[in-house]
């Protein structure tokens, strides 16, 4: 007779987090996939550029905590399909600066409309107050993992 495992995988916090993860991201992923071919590294990089301006892919990496490898592909996608160029830095030429072109603008405007009513949908059913907490309580998560991590 095997003893029956009490732990219940669906309220283990971390994997809980990323069924809503996966779910909430599902319909925009959906989106900008059709719409612009990207991946998922694709739009964060867009993103970050159309809020911050010119910045590098260290820097982008940082921010977003992803992988430098990660980026630097996601650079040259976003480089391929002429949403983003490379500036060599005058005072360091090891260091490159990232820009949208007008497409690459045109598109971070276009997601960043569908990304706003795309989160008001998700938080629709929420009491009032409820969104607040729990993107307060996420960040919390999330700067603790970089904290524990590093």
């Amino acid at each position: 007779m095997t003893k029956k495992d009490d732990f219940d995988l669906h309220l283990f916090l971390p994997y809980l987090l990323n069924q809503a993860a996966e779910a909430a991201s599902y319909g925009f992923q959906r989106i900008y996939k059709d719409r612009y071919g990207m991946l998922r590294t694709d739009w964060r990089v867009l993103f970050h550029l159309g809020i911050h301006g010119r910045m590098t892919a260290r820097d982008i990496g940082r921010m977003a905590r992803v992988h430098k490898t990660k980026i630097s592909r996601a650079v040259a996608r976003l480089e391929a399909r002429r949403f983003l160029q490379r500036e060599e830095d005058p005072a360091d030429r090891r260091i490159e600066n990232l820009t949208l072109t007008p497409a690459g603008q045109a598109a971070y405007r276009d997601l960043h409309a569908v990304a706003e009513s795309y989160e008001a949908d998700l938080l629709r059913d929420l009491a009032p107050g409820e969104a607040e907490v729990l993107r307060k309580v996420l960040h919390r998560l999330a700067e603790r993992s970089v904290v524990t991590r590093g």
